[in-house]
């Protein structure tokens, strides 16, 4: 039995990536996992992209776990409540664990503009899309966590602190998601349920090793493109340290905070896919600062 049979968990934004993979961590440990996305079989959502949620269920059950898909567009108030009404009625009002990992960002962000010149209706969309559907999200689903006095809620975002991302849309998206698990953590710290943000490093997902011509068994060699890619993690990285925290009995004394991957793996000792430890943070401090 994993760690985390018995809970029940959404991954809301599971259908690749991070999101795919930290679905998978937690069907690992024997959750049961609804994962949510809007690209299904034969209607895929994301240009280009042949991911579905579909697909990312039924690893969640390969790996031990009980993968549920369910099509949810995380804009839209009506689709994220008839989930939880879903969750409720078939879970008996059981949530244990709901990661907000929903961004659709990529194509919206030009990262050679500045703000002035960026296509406002872009940067517009980008905060609906990774800050207003996290809102939302949590907004229907922490009630049910509220209602027994246990749950953990986790903002996916990137970076640790406060300080801007290169882009001033992408970095308020980023900023944002950080701030709603402090000001949650706030609200929640009285019914017992707790809220915090996850960072990931350079992330080696599905679309980066498509973006620099690799696979995951000759990775390393995408490092002629851009030399930080040595520094890398999968997805799975990130995974492992969301499904520590879930099965941990004293998460909530991490309520409010920030955390990495990285620091997640000091913390508790996972390895990525390939038995190393990627720490981006160290990484970033010696060779990319220093280039600035």
């Amino acid at each position: 039995m994993g760690k985390l049979t018995g809970q029940v968990a959404v991954v809301a934004g599971a259908t690749r990536g991070a999101g795919r993979a930290i679905a998978m961590m937690l069907g690992a440990e024997g959750a049961t996992v609804y994962v949510t996305g809007r690209s299904v079989r034969g209607k895929p959502a994301t240009l280009g992209r042949s991911e579905t949620i579909e697909e990312t269920a039924e690893l969640v059950t390969q790996l031990g776990g009980v993968g549920i898909a369910v099509r949810v567009d995380h804009t839209i108030e009506t689709d994220i409540k008839s989930l939880f009404d879903r969750v409720r009625d078939e879970q008996g009002g059981q949530l244990d664990v709901l990661v907000n990992d929903v961004w659709g960002g990529d194509e919206l962000t030009n990262w050679e503009l500045p703000f002035w010149e960026h296509s406002l209706s872009n940067g517009l969309l980008m905060q609906q899309r990774a800050v207003h559907s996290h809102m939302m999200t949590s907004y229907y689903g922490v009630p049910l966590m509220i209602k027994r006095g246990r749950g953990l809620v986790i903002e996916i975002t990137d970076g640790v602190d406060y300080k801007y991302r290169g882009n001033l849309y992408y970095s308020l998206a980023k900023i944002s998601n950080i701030h709603l698990a402090e000001a949650m953590a706030a609200d929640l710290a009285k019914h017992n349920v707790t809220a915090l943000a996850v960072t990931p490093g350079f992330l080696r997902s599905e679309a980066m090793l498509d973006l620099f011509g690799v696979t995951e068994s000759n990775w390393k060699e995408g490092a002629a493109k851009d030399p930080h890619f040595i520094a890398s993690e999968t997805p799975f990285y990130v995974g492992k340290g969301i499904a520590c925290l879930a099965a941990d009995p004293n998460v909530t004394e991490k309520s409010g905070q920030t955390w990495s991957s990285w620091a997640l793996s000091d913390e508790y000792g996972f390895t990525d896919q390939d038995g190393t430890r990627p720490h981006w943070g160290n990484y970033y401090k010696k060779f990319v600062l220093k280039e600035d």
